[in-house]
């Protein structure tokens, strides 16, 4: 199925991995799919979250309100009264070893499964419909305008409950 996603499509998917990683959840949701979305900046979706005056920073402060976030996080003030500028760190680790490089737990390097974090089911179903979407309209592929219906429609999810 993810032949069919367009470019900027897989770009959300991979997005919402990273909004995953950085909230220190073992799992991909729907609410990580919305995070991505509101952040992908002149696509169909981010275009459409906008219009609406919905912003990637409200919509994480409402996950963490909503699911939480487990594991330990770096704290920028404590490191800042040592003279640590952690922002500054965290650009670094990211230039030379990827987005999200210091959100990972060290397990998470160990290991068949290093790097994969897994879809709830909810999650796959957006994805499905999303599918189902491009198919009806005849579309040769899936685009992150899709993949926001496939999150409308998928009923009860934690992204709706956000929105």
């Amino acid at each position: 199925m993810f032949e069919r996603f367009s470019q900027e499509a897989r770009q959300v998917v991979v997005d919402a991995r990273t909004e995953a990683g950085r909230l220190h959840h073992g799992f991909i949701g729907c609410e990580h799919l919305l995070l991505a979305l509101s952040a992908s900046d002149g696509t169909e979706a981010g275009q459409a979250l906008a219009a609406l005056g919905i912003e990637t920073s409200a919509l994480r402060a409402q996950v963490v309100a909503l699911i939480g976030g487990t594991g330990p996080a770096l704290d920028g003030d404590a490191l800042a009264s040592l003279g640590i500028d952690l922002d500054a760190v965290r650009r670094a680790a990211e230039a030379s070893f990827g987005p999200g490089a210091l959100d990972r737990d060290s397990t998470s390097r160990c290991g068949p499964d290093h790097g994969r974090v897994p879809f709830t089911p909810r999650a796959k179903k957006v994805l499905e419909l999303a599918l189902r979407n491009a198919v009806k309209r005849h579309d040769s592929v899936i685009s992150t305008g899709h993949m926001l219906l496939g999150l409308i429609d998928q009923r009860n999810n934690a992204a709706l409950r956000i929105l």
